[in-house]
């Protein structure tokens, strides 16, 4: 093949364009994201028991409706939640891969097998069963510059012109409102009520009668014999006024006098909920929180998100401006041209590299040229695969740079030598250099894709990783390949000048530089013609240093992927059970004016009465915003040790925990440790939180673990109310009137609609402030009539307190279970240059030594994902090793030469763990991506010397002779290839910014494997080809023996003098 494109040049310039522009237009046609889809997909199962407790709704909903979820394919793990309000909450996650369609419907058909056997009320209600994507894309914010505008009519924009808007844009899944918009909200004096002689039960009843909507008809229309004309005939309509609501009749006497709605309650537009609040800063704001559909594109979707904003925002009243506080696409974007800088830094690097190895300006252009021929089609095969641009393709990218080149580098340096040494013309050194080397070529090639084949078949959300990174890599290195056969050597043949008297032409820098790599190779020659002499001793060297990658590997911390600093830190605060959202929000603001000060605070988002942790008043979450990564010194992980650090003795009245937001979003919540601790023998929640509280005691106090607490609201009280039925039916009361007095003073009840600004808003019924406050307050005042009457034939008023008792509790506001067991979700961070391996071995460690029996824990989320990720880790990398062999000994048909080649390996392996054990850095996904590099690309130096020694012997050299000459001649390019491809990823080493520590985590193993690999490669490498031929030799070294009296082909035959001049 490369004949024929020496004789072609057009013809390979043709091919390269065409690459070039179908790479361009399928780079115009990728997804870009920071990540590809990595999270496992979601099913939610929901049901209500209105008015169940907790503990009711888990035993008759909750758990019936696990009992059934089984048999269902493909099924990780799943996790339910049942809440005080009845509510019922099933999460199943699925495999990585799963069609999220298919796993819906067969959860649906589990879900209808048990719905026969949940309470009426619950399958009345109705059970929904959803994909979820629990991640927010982003929090938007209006905030008023108009003080005539308050949180209050924000909220009402936000649910009256934006929700809607926003939630039909495809690709949003879920939209979450902090806050609600007006509603008509009706606050009744229970005295005044007693004063009338009326019931909270009779106000209800009036708006219910007297807010209605009637349709008339119309006078003349069919059938009819003669009409002439046709009339619609229209009624009052409903109410849409505090004043208009304020009229109605409660009662009307036969003298006359009316008791009107107004009479007994105050009228006025307020929140439909409250309990929940949103600020930037301190600044009243309304919130809107944004989800993804799974699967869906973030980038895409947040500019539609964005587009559609600015668009509604031209409607906005004056002062009102819109923003997001919490935005996860500048991190996406940054880390996207992060990886782009990174890459273009890489070419130039590369560039100079090269150009001063070869010391030719047409030489160096020749693989320059060869990069983004190579990375188009990369792009192709993204495409054809269905991949996006993302971080991990980018990556991949960034790395094949380094070997788009060598390949390249390998055919021109090869052809400058011949050309230099031998006097031949470009096209003759063309051909003579590509029948020497193509076979080296194709060999490199395929044993760098087999080292990342078995990469593409991970499981798990490390899979997506592998899979992504590997696939790319394969991609770019068979295109390398091709080139490298094809458009490399018809340039060389075509562009490149004789050398003839070139020597003299180099300039000062060329000379001094080649003066001394002369001097360089001929000490390495007498070393290594000494060190094949003495085998043992480099054998010697290479069992230290796979000791030393033995006993070091273990050593280092094991994580998943490392956090990021995402430009935001989160807050999450819990205060004491049932402190009230006017604490809440006291905390909130203190936090403010602690943090407001700090290197690097832009802003916080503060929501109350919302929390990841639960709903309530005494929870809260903020979202603290940093400047742009160029504008500040410090990273998010320092300003979250120095926030909690400052808020830690700063905040009295609350628990306060500043955490990093998770790098791969839809895996857990929080960064950090996600997990259950299970009460496997059925004990009862009492014991299990005794468990919980000597876990977290133990945990808090460890130096590897920080922030270990429950992802739940605390026990809180809570007032059980009991009718006295005998004692309510003899006073003449209806037990069901009760409890719905009871709703109708202490709960915003839902009456019926009413029109404002062209939409249909909601009428609520509650008690005024001064008779929710305590029980006694509520139930003394409240009295309801008596269907007996007094002696003035009036039904008497009997007070609540007469029939109802209380009974205050302590219990959990929603009860946790985990794969079928009553369990309590923990989380944590691990400490401070301490990795997430190191805190979940203290967590497993705690609660082996000091639980008791019957209690375990099984770990979720992207702790679960780490688990399989460093289960198989060990076994992917000691398959990539067997691959590599078994490639080579296909190409070489011998057993001896691959285990020669691969004896370099432990090499690249200490230098990767050295390195990043330099760095303080753990052993997480992208360590273990960068070993896999490091192992095909010190296979391929040493394939580079094998090759030439296996052809020397084949063409009659002694072992000895073809050893030195094939050191001799592959010096120069493997370093000159090592060190290009080093400078190929120094950017990443250095890289600061967006995604900066995922680009370190790459660069830092690859660059430590490639210094260790090259440098005892270039002095081992002949060791090991000359100990493996002694030791396991086979025809070859007969072959060389009978034939050392015959000139080679391809490489001439001199008997190796290590003299003056090295050679």
């Amino acid at each position: 093949m490369p004949n024929f494109f020496i004789d072609r040049p057009i013809f390979a310039w043709v091919i390269s364009i065409l690459i070039s522009i179908a790479g361009v237009l399928a780079i115009l046609n990728l997804g870009i994201e920071s990540y590809p889809n990595i999270a496992p997909p979601k099913v939610v199962v929901t049901a209500r028991y209105n008015g169940a407790s907790a503990s009711t709704t888990e035993k008759n909903v909750t758990q019936v409706i696990e009992q059934e979820l089984v048999g269902i394919d493909h099924l990780l793990y799943f996790q339910s939640e049942s809440s005080s309000n009845g509510e019922a909450s099933i999460t199943l996650t699925f495999e990585v891969g799963t069609n999220p369609d298919i796993a819906q419907v067969q959860v649906q058909n589990k879900v209808t097998i048990a719905t026969p056997r949940l309470p009426d009320q619950v399958a009345r209600e109705g059970i929904t069963v959803v994909k979820s994507n629990p991640d927010f894309l982003m929090f938007t914010a209006l905030v008023s510059d108009n003080p005539s505008i308050d949180s209050d009519q924000l909220n009402d924009i936000v649910a009256s012109r934006i929700v809607e808007q926003v939630g039909r844009i495809s690709g949003v899944g879920n939209t979450r409102q902090l806050g609600s918009e007006y509603a008509m909200r009706v606050w009744i004096d229970p005295d005044k009520l007693r004063g009338y002689g009326l019931s909270p039960i009779e106000v209800r009843t009036a708006i219910e009668a007297q807010n209605v909507q009637f349709s008339a008809g119309s006078l003349g229309a069919d059938p009819t014999e003669d009409s002439k004309l046709n009339f619609i005939v229209s009624a009052e309509k409903r109410l849409d006024s505090p004043e208009q609501f304020e009229n109605i009749i409660l009662r009307a006497d036969p003298n006359g006098t009316t008791v009107k709605l107004k009479d007994v309650a105050q009228i006025s537009f307020g929140r439909q909920i409250y309990g929940m609040d949103t600020a930037w800063s301190d600044k009243p704001a309304a919130g809107l929180g944004i989800q993804l559909l799974p699967g869906a594109n973030a980038l895409e979707v947040g500019e539609k998100v964005r587009a559609k904003f600015d668009e509604l925002a031209e409607d906005f009243p004056d002062g009102v401006r819109w923003f997001a506080p919490y935005d996860t696409i500048p991190f996406i974007k940054g880390s996207i041209e992060g990886v782009v800088h990174t890459l273009a830094e890489a070419v130039v690097l590369v560039f100079f590299v090269m150009l001063i190895f070869l010391q030719n300006f047409r030489a160096t252009i020749i693989p320059t040229l060869v990069i983004p021929v190579s990375l188009f089609g990369t792009f192709i095969g993204l495409k054809i695969l269905g991949f996006s641009i993302n971080q991990l393709s980018l990556f991949g990218m960034v790395l094949a740079i380094g070997i788009v080149v060598d390949d390249a580098i390998v055919v021109i340096e090869n052809v400058e030598r011949i050309m230099t040494e031998e006097g031949l013309s470009p096209r003759d050194a063309s051909r003579k250099a590509m029948k020497q080397i193509g076979g080296a070529v194709v060999a490199i090639t395929v044993v760098l894709m087999a080292v990342f084949v078995p990469s593409a078949f991970q499981p798990g959300a490390s899979g997506i990783i592998y899979k992504q990174f590997a696939l790319t890599m394969v991609i770019a290195m068979a295109f390398s390949a091709f080139l490298a056969l094809s458009f490399t050597p018809a340039l060389c043949a075509s562009f490149l000048k004789p050398t003839h008297g070139d020597k003299d032409k180099k300039n000062f820098i060329f000379r001094g530089f080649d003066f001394i790599f002369d001097k360089f190779t001929q000490l390495y020659i007498r070393y290594t013609d000494s060190s094949i002499k003495h085998t043992s001793r480099g054998m010697v060297i290479f069992s230290i240093i796979v000791l030393l990658v033995g006993l070091l590997y273990p050593r280092l911390p094991a994580s998943f992927v490392p956090e990021e600093d995402q430009g935001f830190a989160l807050v999450i605060v819990q205060l004491p059970p049932g402190a009230s959202i006017k604490r809440t929000q006291k905390v909130m603001s203190e936090i403010y004016n602690i943090v407001k000060n700090e290197e690097g605070f832009r802003g916080v988002f503060q929501i109350t009465g919302y929390s990841f942790v639960g709903n309530g008043e005494n929870v809260g979450m903020a979202f603290i915003n940093l400047k742009d990564w160029s504008d500040r010194k410090v990273t998010a992980r320092q300003f979250i040790d120095q926030t909690n650090m400052l808020l830690f003795g700063a905040i009295k009245d609350a628990q306060v925990f500043t955490v990093n937001l998770p790098t791969i979003r839809g895996l857990s919540q929080f960064g950090g440790i996600d997990l259950y601790l299970q009460a496997r023998i059925g004990q009862p929640i009492e014991e299990l939180l005794q468990a919980q509280n000597i876990l977290l005691g133990k945990a808090n106090q460890s130096p590897a673990l920080f922030g270990v607490r429950p992802n739940t609201l605390d026990p809180s009280p809570q007032l059980q109310l009991k009718v006295d039925r005998i004692q309510a039916e003899s006073m003449g009361l209806s037990v069901a009137d009760i409890y719905n007095t009871i709703g109708l003073v202490l709960a915003p009840v839902y009456i019926n609609d009413f029109n404002y600004a062209g939409r249909v808003k909601r009428v609520y019924v509650q008690a005024a402030e001064p008779f929710r406050m305590n029980p006694e307050e509520a139930l003394q005042h409240v009295y309801m009539p008596s269907t007996q009457m007094d002696s003035d034939n009036v039904p008497e008023m009997i007070p609540l307190a007469n029939v109802v008792g209380e009974e205050w509790e302590f219990l959990l506001p929603k009860l946790s279970r985990y794969n079928g067991y009553s369990a309590i979700e923990i989380v944590g961070e691990p400490a401070t240059g301490h990795a997430s391996g190191e805190a979940m071995d203290e967590i497993e460690k705690i609660i082996n030594d000091d639980l008791p029996k019957g209690f375990g824990l099984e770990w979720t989320g992207q702790s679960y994902q780490e688990i399989i990720a460093g289960k198989a880790a060990l076994l992917l990398i000691g398959l990539s090793i067997v691959i590599v062999f078994l490639a080579l000994a296909a190409l070489y048909e011998s057993w001896s030469i691959p285990a020669s080649v691969l004896l370099v390996v432990p090499l690249g392996l200490l230098g990767a763990v050295v390195f990043t054990m330099l760095r303080h850095m753990p052993n997480d996904l992208y360590f273990k991506i960068g070993m896999i590099t490091v192992i095909g690309l010190a296979a391929k130096n040493a394939i580079l010397i094998v090759e030439f020694a296996v052809e020397a012997q084949h063409a009659g050299r002694t072992l000895r002779d073809a050893v030195v000459e094939s050191a001799r001649l592959r010096l120069r390019p493997i370093v000159m290839t090592s060190i290009a491809f080093i400078g190929g990823v120094l950017p990443l080493v250095v890289s600061t910014g967006a995604g900066a520590n995922a680009r370190n985590a790459v660069g830092t193993g690859v660059m430590g494997g490639m210094l260790f690999a090259t440098f005892f490669g270039v002095l081992l490498i002949p060791v090991f080809y000359t100990f493996v031929r002694r030791m396991l030799g086979d025809k070859l070294d007969e072959v060389s023996t009978k034939m050392s009296h015959i000139a080679p082909t391809g490489i001439e035959h001199k008997h190796v003098e290590i003299g003056e001049n090295g050679r």
